[in-house]
């Protein structure tokens, strides 16, 4: 549960046996960029060619001399964008009933998902980069499912796709992977409970997971439409998802409730911008 960038290194150079691999990186801004980065260049550096395809409009996603990035317009400005991922993050540090939080979860999540899916859509309506994406050809894409696109060009491009993320909201990732998540043993978001519940406090848990279901449908929902116009199939969430090769789960559990893993699942700690060893 320890591991460190050099076993992330070691999955990924599954690319080329006896040569450098080409790496088609598809990321999330924000946290999510600055994790995946510390990768990102330490690949370049072992010789892969990377790849980065990113909207002109980002706050952490910059040019770099260790990839190559190739960029999109899109319909906003980085002032619009700020300001939206200021108001979402603004509610999880909020007190108040389970009823005020979820309403407040359900505005943040809406006004992110509008962005993600006008970026993608963006991103799949140009068809010089599909082109060129088409053309290079890649041996994998790395990717963050937490926003699909990613997912949607690994199908499209039919590479394999390898997943760092940190977890995916109503526990899409648990679904996607089959991994077991019954709420008798493992607490919900927004409930505060904790491994130990008394029997109502297990019901009430188990009641959580319904706005779940409703949550997840208008904030994934979009993606899959995109996806099944683009793709010209239909296509839902948890095939894209499930389509993953290999996910590196950025999580410890030192900190989080332990989980069963499947096989294809490879826990490699909080792998957060400057990685550093903990002592034993």
């Amino acid at each position: 549960l320890s591991a460190s960038p050099p076993v992330v290194l070691l999955l990924l150079s599954l690319l080329g046996l006896a040569a450098a691999g080409k790496l088609l990186v598809v990321p999330v801004d924000g946290s999510h960029w600055l994790s995946m980065r510390e990768v990102v260049d330490i690949l370049k550096q072992r010789g892969h060619e990377v790849v980065v395809v990113a909207p002109e409009v980002t706050m952490r996603i910059k040019p770099s001399k260790n990839f190559v990035m190739k960029m999109y317009s899109v319909p906003y400005t980085e002032e619009d964008l700020k300001k939206e991922f200021q108001a979402f993050f603004h509610f999880s540090f909020e007190q108040g009933s389970f009823l005020e939080r979820f309403v407040k979860a359900y505005q943040g999540i809406k006004r992110i998902t509008n962005f993600g899916v006008t970026s993608c859509g963006h991103l799949l309506q140009n068809k010089e980069l599909i082109r060129y994406l088409e053309e290079t050809k890649f041996d994998a894409i790395l990717t963050d499912p937490v926003l699909l696109c990613g997912a949607i060009l690994a199908k499209h491009l039919s590479l394999p796709s390898v997943y760092f993320l940190r977890g995916i909201p109503c526990g899409l990732d648990f679904d996607a992977t089959q991994c077991p998540r019954p709420p008798s043993y493992v607490p919900r978001g927004f409930t505060q409970f904790t491994d130990r519940m008394a029997f109502f406090q297990r019901v009430k848990n188990l009641l959580h997971d319904i706005p779940d279901i409703f949550l997840c449908d208008f904030a994934f929902e979009p993606y899959s439409k995109l996806a099944s116009e683009f793709l010209q199939q239909d296509v839902t969430v948890q095939d894209l998802l499930r389509q993953a090769s290999v996910w590196l789960l950025r999580s410890d559990f030192v900190l989080e409730y332990p989980r069963p893993l499947m096989p294809n699942i490879i826990p490699i700690g909080g792998v957060n911008c400057a990685h550093k060893e903990l002592p034993q």
